[in-house]
C-alpha cells in the first residue's frame, strides 16, 4: 500500500500542468502498448496448497494493451496483464484479458481500469504432459496508473504501476485467488 501511495503521489506531483509549455503531442486512432516489469504476486487456494502469506516475486513480460483513442484523453482498450508464479515446483502464469478504459487526467498522467477474464495457465516454457497442462478461467479486475516520461512523434515511454485481483476455478471444485502488484515501463504508439 505504501508503494502504491508513493507512486500515485509522485505521479500527481510531476503531472502538474505547465501553462507556458505548448502541448503538441496528439493521441488519435489506434494505440498499442508493450510493457515489461516486475512485482509481487500472492496466490491462495481453497485447498490450502498456497497461502497469501507466501508472496512471490515475478516478472511481467510481456504485457500488451490494444485500444482506440476516442479523443486526445480517452481510450477504450483491451489489456493482457499477468505474472509468473511457482506452485508445486511448476511455473504458472496468472493473468487475464481485460476490457478497460484509459483516461489522461493531466497531459502526461493517466489512469486505467477494467474487469474481464482471469486466466491461470502453465508458463509456456514449463508445460509438461499431464503434469502442468491445465488452463483455468474466472474473473479479474485491474487498475493501473502511469506517467509518460518521454514522448516523440507518435511514441510515448511511460512508468506505470498495476494491481490485478482475480479468481479462477480449478479441478475438484477448488478456488484459486490471486493478488498482484507490479511496477514497470510501457512503450506506447498512437
Amino acid at each position: 500500500m505504501a508503494c502504491t501511495a508513493f507512486t500515485l503521489i509522485s505521479a500527481m506531483a510531476f503531472a502538474q500542468y505547465n501553462s507556458y509549455a505548448k502541448n503538441n503531442f496528439n493521441r488519435d486512432g489506434f494505440m498499442f502498448e508493450f510493457g515489461l516489469g516486475g512485482g509481487i504476486i500472492s496466490i491462495e487456494d481453497s485447498a490450502g496448497s498456497q497461502s497469501f502469506d507466501d508472496a512471490q516475486g515475478g516478472g511481467t513480460f510481456p504485457e500488451l494493451k490494444l485500444g482506440y483513442m476516442l479523443n486526445n484523453r480517452f481510450a477504450i482498450t483491451v489489456s493482457a496483464p499477468g505474472m509468473i508464479y511457482t506452485v508445486n515446483d511448476n511455473d504458472r502464469h496468472f493473468g487475464g484479458i481485460i476490457p478497460s478504459v484509459q483516461y489522461w487526467v493531466k497531459d502526461r498522467w493517466w489512469i486505467h481500469g477494467g474487469a474481464g477474464l482471469a486466466i491461470d495457465s502453465p508458463a509456456l516454457y514449463d508445460i509438461k504432459d499431464n503434469v502442468n497442462d491445465d488452463w483455468n478461467t474466472g474473473i479479474a479486475v485491474m487498475v493501473s496508473t502511469g506517467y509518460e516520461v518521454y514522448r516523440k512523434n507518435k511514441f510515448a515511454l511511460n512508468v506505470q504501476s498495476k494491481v490485478l485481483l482475480g479468481g479462477v476455478k480449478l479441478e475438484s471444485n477448488i478456488d484459486r485467488e490471486a493478488v498482484q502488484f507490479s511496477l514497470g515501463i510501457g512503450f506506447s504508439w498512437f
